[in-house]
């Protein structure tokens, strides 16, 4: 690819990434949105995140490796649904993933 044509599609991308990102910004600033699309709005991080956990989870090769090695994950994302119920905090949640899914992998 020649520099002219790198150029092209990075300008383009460029162009696409600010309106998708900036006007919306700018269209709605003093606005007041409707309740329920915020609630909707508000649903959107829980559901990436949902979605990159799932996909780790379950890999069709989750069990290639046999059953124990298959549960920590599962293990350690349970323990992290019960601190993230009980402290609310992002920071807690992180720690005890991460904490247990490297204490799990020792044993």
């Amino acid at each position: 690819m020649d520099w002219t044509s790198f150029f092209i599609v990075f300008l383009a991308c460029a162009i696409t990434m600010l309106i998708c990102r900036v006007v919306p910004v700018f269209a709605l600033k003093g606005r007041e949105l409707p309740a329920n699309a915020v609630r909707a709005l508000n649903l959107i991080p829980p559901a990436a995140f949902a979605a990159l956990i799932a996909n780790d989870l379950l890999s069709p090769t989750v069990f290639a490796n046999g059953p124990w090695p298959a549960l920590i994950p599962f293990i350690a994302a349970a323990l992290v649904l019960v601190v993230g119920y009980k402290t609310k905090s992002l920071v807690w949640c992180i720690v005890v993933g991460v904490g247990s899914y490297a204490l799990l992998t020792f044993i």
